[in-house]
This record gives structure tokens, C-alpha cells and sequence, in this order.
């Protein structure tokens, strides 16, 4: 038998998550610190966007907490979500892998609808009527790990190979391939790429199919760049990266305002609501992708510092439950949440600090955003489910 398989001298091989909340407490299988840590991101993420947000006029109709409390609500609909996903348990997902598949792929293609909504040059949301946009790109970070997970684990959970063959690691990566052509968004598919890779990574496939991707990467980069497919708002943003001085009031603009507003906190900070760079609105769509420059500027580098240091802990739990993992499976899915996340903030932290180009990314817990705060406790409730399911000592 492969050292992935589920170990049943314990937990026999159909336990359910009822069965197993029946002999050991939920409360002592859970993951606490993990779990500790991703409520204080949201609620530090909470004072963040109320800050950004509530001398708004233009956003929030005359009501300054009006994205205080969608913030709140999506934080609550996402927690609802992942505890959902801890109820239904990552295993059982594993059996409606291809429908949950086929229907984030229609979601993302109802986006070239009439239906989809193009927001800050990226036509990546479906407009649900009454306010409420949906990005289903972001749900389908979770439906590729979940699928290559399923494929690449079949056979070596099963202890018929000890690692994916290459028909296997073919099959995953076309899976995981479908939705990064469909989606328009870069800075969505740059995530979608990264997941790929720890994906692979983690499931032990020849060290051949990881310098195969990162080539295709580099060579699909340079090609995309060389035949001029990217839009003109994209390269704006990977010219203002690769200099910052260019068009400071065009271009550069979003950069040059970013630094300063995380220079100006120093140490400490101006203190919450103090921020003059804040308060002035001088920075564009700081309640979402430029959410870190508010932390820089009124909580200063201690407050930017602890938000960093709140990831690492996610990130370090997450990494923990993908080592004790005792299948394939429930190895990957945790090791796709982990490049996603690891990602996605150094992304999204990197762009505010001027060290990343712009990618119109959120980051995971702290800015606003209804669809992304969905998909990262969607995530959170499939870790937990894979700590919950892990034997224990008796």
C-alpha cells in the first residue's frame, strides 16, 4: 500500500465527519490557531475597509458603514460556507468533483454574456442585478485543485502506483489548463498558473513535468508579450512596474500613490481614520486591491508586519495539515490552498509596495469583496475537514 493511504485501524475507510465528531470532540480536532488567525485578518480587514470606505460619498450613498457591514455579512456567509464544506467533509466533495467542475466553467463563460460585467478593465463578473457581482473565476481556484487533486491521487491512493504516471499528470494538467484559457483575468490566471505548479509539486510527479511547466510558463509569458495579445490597460500596469517614475499621473499613478501612503505611516502609524492619503481618497480602490496601503499608513510597518505575520500563520497551519495528511488527496488540496494564498498576498502586498506589477488581486481576508471572502473560507472548511478526518493518537 502507498504511504498516502487512509489509515483504518482506527477510522474505517467510509467514516463519516458525524461519526468522527461522535467519538472525539469537534473543538479538539479543530485547528484553532488556524482558524484564530484567519477572524482576525477579517476582522482587522473590517477596520481596514470602513477607513477606506466611509468618506466615500460616490461609493456608499451618504451611509459610511455601508461597507463595514458587507464586509461583516460576507465575512459571515463565508464562514457559513466553510463550515458548510466541514459538514459535508472534503471526501465527500471528492465524488461531486465533476459537477461542481462543469458548473464553475459555466459561470466563468456566462462572463462573455450580456450577464457579465466588466469592472477596472477586467471582464471577469457576472452582474446578478440589484448591486451584487459575482467573479466566479474565484470559486474556480477551488473546483482545479479539488479536480487535479482527484486525478493525480486516484491510483496512488488506491496503492497501485506510488507516484502519478504521465498519462495521469497529462489528464490533471488539461483539467487544470480549461479554466486558465477561459478566464480573461491575468491577474486570476497568474494565481491559477501557481496553483498548478504546487500541485504538481505535491504529488510527487517527475521532477521533468515542473521545469516542463515553468518553460511552457516563461514561453507562453514571452509569446503573449512578443504577439501583443494583452490588453492596453495590462501593459500600462507592467510598464508602471517596471518603472515607477513613468507618467506618475497616468500610468504610475496607482504605484507612486501606494508608496507614499505606506512610507507616510513609519513605524507606528497616523493612527486608524487618521490617514491623510486615506482620508483623501488619493489612493483608487484601496478598499480592495490597495487594502495593505491603509494598514501602512494608519497602523504603520508594526500593523503591515502583523497582517504579514497573521498569513504566516495561516500558511504554517496549512502547511502542517498537508504534512500529516496521511492520503494523496487530502495532501494536495492542501498544498493548491497553500500556493494560492502564498501567492495571491505576496501578489497582492508586492503590488503596494511597488516590488509586483498590478494585478487587480484581493488579499485573502482583509479586502472587501463578497466572491473572494467566499472562496477563501470555502478553503479554510477544506483544511479543517482534512485535520478533522487525519487519525489522532489515542
Amino acid at each position: 500500500m502507498s504511504t498516502h493511504s487512509f489509515d483504518t485501524t482506527r477510522y474505517g475507510p467510509r467514516t463519516t465527519w458525524a461519526k468522527l465528531t461522535a467519538r472525539d470532540s469537534l473543538a479538539r480536532r479543530l485547528d484553532w490557531t488556524l482558524l484564530l488567525a484567519a477572524l482576525t485578518l477579517c476582522a482587522l480587514g473590517a477596520l481596514l475597509v470602513w477607513s477606506a470606505t466611509r468618506n466615500r460619498t460616490d461609493l456608499t450613498g451618504g451611509d459610511p458603514q455601508a461597507f463595514l457591514v458587507k464586509h461583516a455579512v460576507n465575512t459571515g456567509i463565508g464562514i457559513l460556507m466553510g463550515a458548510g464544506v466541514l459538514w459535508l467533509g472534503h471526501r465527500r466533495m471528492r465524488s461531486a468533483m465533476p459537477v461542481l467542475f462543469v458548473l464553475s466553467l459555466v459561470l466563468v463563460a456566462l462572463v462573455y454574456t450580456p450577464l457579465g460585467a466588466t469592472i477596472n478593465g477586467e471582464r471577469a463578473w457576472l452582474n446578478l442585478g440589484g448591486g451584487f457581482f459575482l467573479q466566479p473565476s474565484e470559486f474556480t481556484k477551488v473546483t482545479i485543485i479539488l479536480a487535479m487533486a482527484v486525478v493525480l491521487s486516484a491510483k496512488v491512493d488506491a496503492g497501485d502506483r506510488v507516484h502519478p504516471d504521465q498519462r495521469t499528470v497529462l489528464h490533471a494538467l488539461a483539467l487544470g489548463a480549461l479554466p486558465i484559457a477561459v478566464v480573461a483575468d491575468l491577474g486570476q490566471v497568474m494565481v491559477m498558473s501557481v496553483i498548478l505548479l504546487g500541485v504538481l509539486l505535491a504529488s510527487g510527479a517527475s521532477n521533468r513535468w515542473i521545469i516542463g511547466l515553468v518553460t511552457a510558463a516563461v514561453c507562453g509569458a514571452v509569446a503573449v508579450w512578443l504577439l501583443d495579445l494583452l490588453d492596453e490597460y495590462q501593459l500600462n500596469r507592467f510598464a508602471a512596474f517596471a518603472n515607477p517614475a513613468l507618467d506618475p499621473s497616468g500610468v504610475g499613478y496607482n504605484t507612486n500613490q501606494a508608496r507614499i501612503a505606506i512610507g507616510s505611516g513609519g513605524l507606528t502609524g497616523k493612527g486608524l481614520f487618521e490617514g491623510s492619503q486615506t482620508t483623501g481618497q488619493f489612493v483608487p480602490e484601496q478598499q480592495t486591491d490597495f487594502i495593505f496601503t491603509v494598514a501602512g499608513e494608519e497602523l504603520g510597518f508594526l500593523g503591515g508586519g502583523l497582517i504579514i505575520a497573521l498569513i504566516g500563520v495561516v500558511l504554517w497551519r496549512a502547511c502542517r495539515i498537508a504534512l500529516e495528511a496521511t492520503d494523496l488527496y487530502s495532501t494536495i488540496l492542501a498544498a493548491g490552498i497553500i500556493a494560492w494564498f502564498a501567492f495571491q498576498s505576496f501578489e497582492n502586498i508586492g503590488m503596494a509596495l511597488g516590488i509586483m506589477p498590478v494585478a487587480g488581486l484581493p488579499l485573502p481576508f482583509v479586502s472587501y469583496g463578497g466572491t473572494s471572502m467566499f472562496a477563501v473560507w470555502i478553503a479554510v472548511g477544506i483544511l479543517q475537514s482534512i485535520r478533522i478526518q487525519r487519525p489522532m493518537s489515542a
